[in-house]
């Protein structure tokens, strides 16, 4: 496009805002320039353009024909610069805050509190990718991390946020079928779900005194699976209040023996950068939501 072609952008957008008050006066006010200023604006359009645009009467300004048609254009041609311009501008302004959350906290407690969070901080828009083997977090991935397991499996800065109580779960008509249940041993005769190779049933049942060693074999990896079974009346799963509480509080699932030990916790992984504000913001929201202070 020849930039000669163009009209003074000044002039066009005086002659819009006059256009659409109908006014000098008003159009020199949401312009913030003085009525003259207005007019010879005004002035040099038309002349640029060779035709009269208005016509000038006691209560005002009026639109000849030619300025009708010039003006429906130009008034949408400003509005789709306007809002090209807000859409680049709020797209620059948007935070980004990139988690990486293993997929039984991100499904069963995370999606549920988020909301919360956006309203404390409504420019922060998340990404949020569920990851069930993440060991670290660069700043190439993500600007935080929430893990289950222990410490040192976990390279980088860390922190634990929670270490919950551990206990097994099934759904009612799982357990009228196979059941009543009296000591974690009666557990061992029962179909178990595992996320694993049969640790961390193991570890458990080690904590109630039960000596074994189990192998699984069928892992699911991620707890949001074996929960999913344990609701379908599948087995047992082992896992923690943040997960079931719903299921729990509704009967779909209930807790067939009272038993019930920490084990691994849910930790924080940081890049090794430190945290960028949008991640301290969150870090200190998710901190107080799962260690509230005592009222």
């Amino acid at each position: 496009m020849n930039a000669n072609r163009l009209p003074p952008l000044n002039a066009v957008r005086a002659f819009e805002a006059a256009a659409r008050l109908g006014s000098y006066v008003a159009a020199a006010k949401e312009l913030h320039v003085t009525q003259p200023a207005i007019g010879r604006h005004v002035k040099t359009l038309e002349d640029r353009l060779q035709t009269a645009l208005f016509q000038r009467t006691p209560r005002g300004v009026l639109l000849t024909e030619d300025g009708w048609r010039y003006f429906e254009q130009i008034s949408a041609a400003l509005t789709q610069i306007a809002d090209a311009t807000y859409e680049l501008t709020s797209r620059a302004q948007q935070r980004w805050l990139r988690l990486l959350v293993v997929p039984g906290f991100a499904g069963r407690w995370l999606r549920h509190h988020l909301g919360e969070f956006r309203a404390l901080h409504p420019g922060i828009c998340i990404a949020l990718e569920p990851n069930p083997s993440f060991r670290e977090v660069s700043s190439e991935r993500a600007d935080l991390g929430i893990a289950f397991g222990e410490g040192e499996e976990f390279s980088g800065p860390r922190e634990v946020l929670l270490q919950p109580p551990i206990f097994p779960v099934c759904s009612p008509a799982f357990l009228a079928a196979h059941g009543p249940l009296n000591m974690p041993g009666d557990l061992l005769r029962m179909p178990l779900l595992h996320e694993d190779d049969g640790y961390w049933w193991g570890l458990w049942l080690q904590r109630q005194g039960v000596k074994v060693r189990l192998t699984s074999e069928m892992s699911y990896v991620s707890a949001d699976q074996v929960i999913d079974l344990a609701l379908a009346g599948a087995g047992v799963a082992l896992t923690n209040p943040l997960l079931v509480s719903e299921e729990l509080a509704s009967g779909r699932l209930i807790r067939p023996l009272p038993h019930e030990v920490p084990l691994e916790g849910y930790l924080l992984l940081s890049p090794a950068g430190g945290l960028k504000p949008e991640a301290k913001a969150f870090r200190l929201w998710l901190l107080s939501k799962l260690n509230p202070a005592p009222v």
